[in-house]
């Protein structure tokens, strides 16, 4: 293994994203999964299996290659290393995944149902709508297939009776796009509990999602 171009400024990002992943009320105890690509070298760096946010360091982060190949790591990677590689593999524009088991979206996974958007945060971010993937046993290839499959080229995809998985070009907007689609989802189940949720029309999206890409921020 060439562990020549690891960088332990790498492993930190994910060791302080794991803790902020717990602060922040994204996943509790062991569960839920990161990482962060390298964009430079194109390695990904992963959570290892089954240890607690606030017990890892940077001794135990794994690092791969876009190959599936082990780089430098002495841990067992997360389960669902497979689907962070296949997604950046089909996405040179994603560079960090979380998956999460938040409950609202959850709860639109298990009735197999659509989260469309009716947030504009989560328009301009995600798009018109994420849906479900097809079902596959965790840790899985047909799962990372599945995954990839679902997400497409939006932001984010729910695995039915598992979580969600979300994407960004860096760690701050991979955290966006966690807080919208949960907090959408949020807004969506409570609003059906009292009414019919009005969408936002497609023509709306499209002109969101402009906004936020050419005009939204500093020197735009």
């Amino acid at each position: 293994m060439d562990k020549s171009n690891v960088k332990e400024a790498f492993k930190q990002m994910i060791v302080d994203g794991g803790n902020q992943m717990v602060a922040e009320h994204l996943t509790v105890g062991t569960w839920g999964n990161l990482s962060i690509r390298d964009p430079e070298t194109n390695l990904i760096y992963l959570k290892p299996s089954a240890m607690k946010y606030s017990e890892i360091t940077t001794d135990d982060i794994l690092v791969y290659n876009s190959d599936f190949e082990r780089v430098d790591g002495h841990r067992k990677p997360t389960i669902e290393y497979q689907f962070h590689i296949a997604i950046m593999n089909a996405r040179p524009d994603v560079n960090c995944v979380i998956h999460t088991h938040p409950v609202y979206s959850a709860v639109l996974g298990t009735l197999d149902m659509d989260l469309p958007g009716i947030c504009e945060d989560f328009v301009q971010l995600v798009g018109d709508k994420i849906s479900n993937c097809t079902y596959a046993l965790p840790g899985t290839l047909d799962l990372a297939d599945n995954v990839v499959a679902g997400l497409g080229q939006k932001n984010a995809v729910m695995i039915p009776n598992h979580g969600t998985v979300c994407v960004g070009a860096d760690w701050d907007m991979v955290m966006k796009v966690c807080f919208v689609v949960e907090k959408s989802a949020q807004v969506y189940v409570l609003a059906k509990t009292i009414g019919k949720p009005i969408l936002i029309t497609d023509e709306d999206v499209a002109a969101m999602q402009d906004f936020a890409k050419n005009h939204y921020g500093q020197g735009k």
